[in-house]
């Protein structure tokens, strides 16, 4: 018992043995890192990161339509988003495929729309409150329910990528090749976007529409400076994802901000950090062809 009261005095671990919503946003944390940072280290992987964010941002009418109808519900905010987010990628993707407007600048036009609907929905019902609510997220106030859905969002992820890592891979490297030697291509395509819009509506429950991409792409890009494995690029990126997340929740707590955007800062100062000491960074890899000559 005095070990246990020992290391509930220390300064990094008496928040959450003391306070249960800062051990339900750790949960959290730790359900979005393993599950929504893969799905970031692949959108990377396919040029998509700015492609992610205008999805995430597709997400907010839906989400909007929602709260208008039935409040704060946990499910109809969910069940809005999934449309929203799906219907959007299958437009922007159909109308890529069908004109000559590119699948980016569909994305882009789309996300200025679903910004602006969203943010209009919300504001003929709820109060600026809610308004930021959605928008950067309240990872302090998960509640049971909404730990399941993201641990749920989370497990289909884990399954799904070790199932499908083959294909998605592919899908990622070349595209062409796998539609060529299979038909299981546009299943990689489509399931990945599936998967990307559920751990985006995770995301958006527990750091807001303008903070969900950040536990994706951050981590993902950090995880790159490092490895160069596909695998170890998963587990880094995921453990990047929740050591970060650990640092924001304590930076939001003994600093008295907030949460999300503390969450996301940690894991841009990680990346920047990352830059300057990582192997595969741009100072270290100017540096060693020099190392080469001497040695």
């Amino acid at each position: 018992m005095s070990l246990l009261a020992t290391l509930a005095d220390l300064p990094l671990i008496a928040p959450f043995v003391e306070f249960g919503f800062m051990r339900r946003a750790l949960a959290g944390c730790l359900a979005l890192s393993l599950g929504a940072t893969p799905i970031g280290v692949f959108l990377m992987l396919r040029r998509m990161s700015l492609a992610g964010d205008a999805i995430s941002h597709a997400i907010l009418p839906g989400a909007a339509i929602g709260y208008l109808l039935a409040g704060l519900s946990l499910s109809a905010m969910t069940l809005g988003g999934l449309i929203a987010g799906v219907t959007v990628a299958l437009l922007a993707g159909g109308i890529a495929r069908n004109s000559v407007i590119k699948e980016e600048t569909s994305l882009a036009t789309f996300y200025l729309i679903s910004l602006a609907a969203g943010v209009l929905i919300i504001s003929m019902r709820g109060s600026s409150v809610d308004l930021l609510h959605v928008l950067f997220g309240s990872v302090l106030a998960l509640d049971d329910p909404a730990l399941f859905l993201l641990a749920s969002f989370a497990s289909l992820s884990i399954l799904s990528i070790a199932t499908g890592l083959r294909l998605l891979v592919l899908e990622c490297c070349d595209p062409s090749y796998l539609n060529h030697v299979s038909r299981l291509g546009p299943l990689a395509h489509y399931g990945f976007m599936v998967l990307l819009v559920l751990n985006l509506i995770g995301g958006f429950h527990a750091l807001g529409t303008l903070m969900a991409l950040g536990i994706m792409i951050l981590p993902a890009a950090t995880a790159r400076l490092w490895v160069n494995d596909i695998v170890l690029l998963l587990v880094v990126a995921s453990f990047t994802a929740f050591a970060g997340s650990i640092a924001g929740l304590l930076l939001s707590y003994y600093a008295n901000l907030p949460a999300g955007p503390a969450i996301v800062l940690t894991l841009g100062a990680l990346y920047l950090i990352s830059m300057l000491i990582a192997p595969l960074g741009p100072v270290v890899a100017r540096l060693r062809p020099r190392w080469h000559f001497e040695h």
